[in-house]
């Protein structure tokens, strides 16, 4: 990866550690997961509204942590927004395997948008559950949906 290239993506991390996307929970939903990273104590309570036509309609979310944990919490929420539930799930599928690949697999852009800039991430093995944090939680609300 280029040096430019990897400047614009520590910039888009650190923006959206600054100014997140989707922060500010909505009170009880019934797709809500709450996870904490035990080796360094990010949290993150994240949930999943639907709209009328099972699409995610937004992706509500608190946490606090490191600017990995926060910046990927607010790219999931820019993400997952307009997704149906398979597509959501199709994405946090190539999330981990690009995460757990520990640099061998770059992040496909065209299935997960600015989130591909978190794929620097994956070779420091201690961060990949910094970077997963919203997501599991995602993944574990989606189960909650009726």
């Amino acid at each position: 990866m280029t040096s430019d290239l990897q400047n614009l993506y520590q910039e888009l991390i650190l923006d959206h550690s600054r100014t997140p996307h989707g922060f500010g929970l909505r009170g009880d939903v019934p797709a809500q997961s709450h996870q904490v990273n035990p080796t360094c104590g990010d949290e993150v309570t994240l949930q999943l509204h639907r709209s009328a036509d099972g699409s995610i309609e937004a992706v509500a979310w608190e946490g606090h942590g490191c600017a990995i944990s926060q910046a990927s919490a607010s790219l999931f929420a820019q993400l997952a927004e307009g997704l149906s539930v398979a597509e959501l799930e199709v994405r946090i599928d190539a999330f981990r395997e690009a995460m757990r690949s520990r640099g061998t697999i770059a992040p496909d852009e065209a299935l997960l948008g600015d989130a591909a800039a978190l794929g620097g991430v994956s070779r420091y093995v201690a961060r990949v559950k910094c970077a997963m944090l919203a997501w599991v939680a995602a993944e574990d609300a989606l189960q909650r949906f009726a």
